[in-house]
């Protein structure tokens, strides 16, 4: 018998519910399942087993070396005090409440999975579980559960393009129909796909930059959002494949211009009520809300090492191309690094929401919202003050102006970032040593490897590696 085939004294809940999936997804045509998770630098990897080891994953794990964890984005490696080495190994654990058989991808299925030692402990670098751990704690501790959706953008590239290069594979405007019919079969599958895998697509529109869309999902709890996020990108990959077409993801494809944001939604709940809608505070936050929003905005320069932590990411950064690169607010003010979005009147109370814009989808979705809800949490929990909000650009403020309301661009590269990141004992506290070591450390290399090119090379560096 070899060690990965299940025996008694495995985790035997999960062995029978995989074992009857495993029947469930044969008699579908399934052969195999996906077993995904994203890594510090961003990137999804993944292990596959035939669906019928699904139960054994689920009792045993799949084996994968820890060494991913300081991994940078062109497969390079660095190191901590404790990650890096070629020695230990981890286990991936499927989380079967999310298992989805994959439209796009027929004879596929596809699982997020949580990362525990061989001892059968958490990984301490597993971002899943930083992020289960810090919506448990919210809920214990301050009683505030949360509802979160990120947005995808990206771009669609011609598959025959030479080399590496990215051509539109749609020539419309922004937000004009000609793109949309340009891409109609296509888009018809995609949404197709998502909704046959239980995603509920709110809005999928062309957008700004030259072969650009997005896509809108609904909102869940966080640790579901993030999954999501995941699911999501790999959905669109393979449908676009099947079109002969090349997506992108990155934060940047060419040196100038309108990037790839990946907009984090959120809004804190209390016993079945949003603390974003129907209070006292401005455009009806509660107290309570305002200070989370206070608590993310001060900690905005130290949350880019996660939000935009790759070297495109700074490209995309950029004043008045709605990136939202300034420590400012404001009601529906795109050009605020936090938008507050009170939703129309009749559904606020369930609509309201906090927008955080400087997030690209190099991030890794879990350490994102993990690193935004605990900023938030520490302002909720101190009654931080909410400072007054920004109209228009808060590029063209006098900078007079500007330095006494507090508006300042946000980090300008990766080791502003990462100075302001080691400075701020909360983020660190909440991501824990092993996995803020990480953070630093991928970082770090990530600007090594682009030391210097040109914006152009930069970009050209990572559109193909998201």
């Amino acid at each position: 018998m070899s060690e990965s085939d299940p025996v008694p004294g495995g985790r035997p809940g999960e062995v029978e519910r995989a074992t009857a999936l495993s029947g469930e997804l044969t008699g579908q045509g399934v052969h195999g399942v996906v077993l995904a998770y994203v890594d510090t630098a961003g990137i999804t990897r993944v292990k596959t087993v035939p669906t019928a080891k699904l139960a054994s994953a689920a009792a045993w794990g799949v084996g994968m070396s820890p060494v991913f964890d300081t991994f940078l984005a062109d497969d390079s490696i660095v190191t901590t005090d404790v990650l890096g080495s070629p020695d230990g190994d981890l286990r991936l654990y499927p989380v079967l409440d999310r298992l989805t058989v994959l439209a796009a991808q027929p004879g596929w299925a596809w699982a997020p999975v949580d990362r525990i030692t061989q001892e059968g402990a958490p990984h301490p670098a597993c971002g899943r579980t930083v992020l289960r751990r810090t919506v448990a704690g919210a809920a214990e501790w301050h009683g505030v559960t949360f509802r979160a959706a990120v947005e995808v953008e990206w771009v669609v590239g011609r598959g025959d393009a030479d080399g590496d290069a990215f051509v539109p594979a749609v020539s419309g405007p922004a937000y004009g129909a000609a793109r949309q019919i340009e891409l109609s079969d296509c888009a018809a599958d995609l949404l197709a796909a998502l909704a046959a895998q239980g995603v509920d697509v709110e809005q999928f529109h062309p957008e700004y930059a030259a072969g650009q869309f997005e896509i809108s999902v609904g909102a869940l709890d966080p640790v579901a959002a993030a999954d999501h996020s995941v699911l999501v990108r790999q959905t669109i990959r393979a449908v676009s494949r099947r079109h002969g077409l090349r997506v992108s993801f990155a934060p940047a494809v060419l040196g100038q211009g309108v990037g790839n944001g990946g907009h984090l939604h959120l809004s804190a709940w209390r016993g079945g009520t949003n603390l974003h809608a129907g209070g006292t505070g401005r455009y009806g936050m509660t107290p309570e809300a305002e200070s989370f929003v206070a608590g993310v905005l001060g900690r905005l320069p130290a949350l880019t090492a996660m939000t935009a932590p790759s070297p495109a990411s700074r490209l995309r950064l950029r004043p008045s191309q709605w990136a939202g690169v300034f420590t400012a607010w404001g009601r529906e003010t795109r050009e605020a690094a936090l938008r507050i979005v009170t939703g129309t009147a009749g559904i606020r109370d369930r609509a309201a929401n906090l927008e955080v814009k400087p997030v690209d989808l190099a991030a890794n979705p879990y350490l994102a919202l993990a690193s935004v809800i605990a900023a938030g949490l520490d302002g909720l929990a101190s009654s931080a003050p909410l400072p007054e909000e920004i109209t228009g650009d808060p590029a063209r403020l006098d900078p007079a102006d500007a330095a006494a309301r507090g508006v300042r661009r946000l980090p300008v590269t990766l080791a502003e970032s990462v100075a302001a990141f080691r400075a701020d004992e909360v983020l660190r506290t909440a991501l824990g040593p092993v996995l803020a070591d990480a953070v630093v450390a991928v970082r770090l290399g990530e600007a090594g490897t682009v030391e210097g090119l040109d914006d152009e090379g930069v970009a050209a560096a990572y559109r193909w590696k998201y």
